[in-house]
């Protein structure tokens, strides 16, 4: 049986319940999710070059290309981290699937996002902080990753909101499990018997008919006549 056929599902007791459940399983897995997520960024970002003066820290180059590449390699894992999300929850969670796991995978992308980018951010960054504050003018050392074109704004200085590149994972994640949605050939979303009695699961062919005798040998008598 091929690995994109789906069997034949009951409808879970209690749907409103468990699409809630489903949603706030989502939501809490790709949270954690994040930080790998976070981990593998911090690894393909590069670091940028500083040289401390009596200022500050400035670029060692006047545009530095590595900020740019670690927006760029955010951007590209998160968009494939909320693809390759929707995909699971899409058959993970295949009895409960609707707008809890949509709503709960789409807020849980979002977290995984906040995390992978606080996550990866920090690491190297006390050393970093060492050096600006210790070391003398003239020292070159490198700036870990971080980004600039995503982050965390303010509506009104009361109500935070993500905004840039930290959406992508849940943009990846809503469309993705839409798009599965949209192509699914049940109404319930959920792989059921097809009407009539009939399952969409496929089944062996009818029997082959069985073979036709044999004509009779040279010499063979044939039956005696009545």
């Amino acid at each position: 049986m091929p690995w994109w056929w789906e069997q034949p599902v009951a409808p879970p007791p209690g749907g409103r319940r468990r699409a809630v459940r489903a949603g706030l399983v989502a939501f809490g897995a790709l949270t954690v999710l994040g930080a790998p997520l976070g981990l593998l960024w911090a690894a393909a970002a590069p670091a940028t070059p500083v040289v401390k003066t009596a200022q500050g820290a400035v670029y060692a180059q006047p545009q530095p290309e590595q900020p740019v590449a670690a927006d760029g390699w955010f951007s590209l894992l998160g968009l494939g981290f909320g693809v390759l999300a929707a995909v699971a929850l899409w058959f993970l969670l295949r009895r409960t699937r609707g707008p809890g796991p949509l709503v709960g995978g789409t807020v849980g992308g979002l977290g995984a996002a906040l995390v992978a980018w606080q996550l990866g951010r920090r690491i190297g960054l006390s050393t970093y902080q060492r050096l600006l504050d210790g070391a003398p003018p003239g020292t070159a050392f490198t700036k870990p990753a971080d980004l600039r074109a995503g982050g965390i704004d303010w509506f009104h200085g009361v109500l935070p909101y993500p905004h840039g590149n930290l959406l992508l994972p849940a943009f990846g994640l809503a469309v993705t499990y839409t798009l599965l949605a949209g192509w699914s050939r049940w109404p319930s979303l959920r792989p059921e018997p097809e009407p009539g009695g009939l399952s969409s699961v496929p089944v062996a062919g009818p029997p082959a008919p069985s073979a036709a005798p044999e004509p009779p040998g040279p010499g063979a008598t044939g039956p005696s006549p009545g």
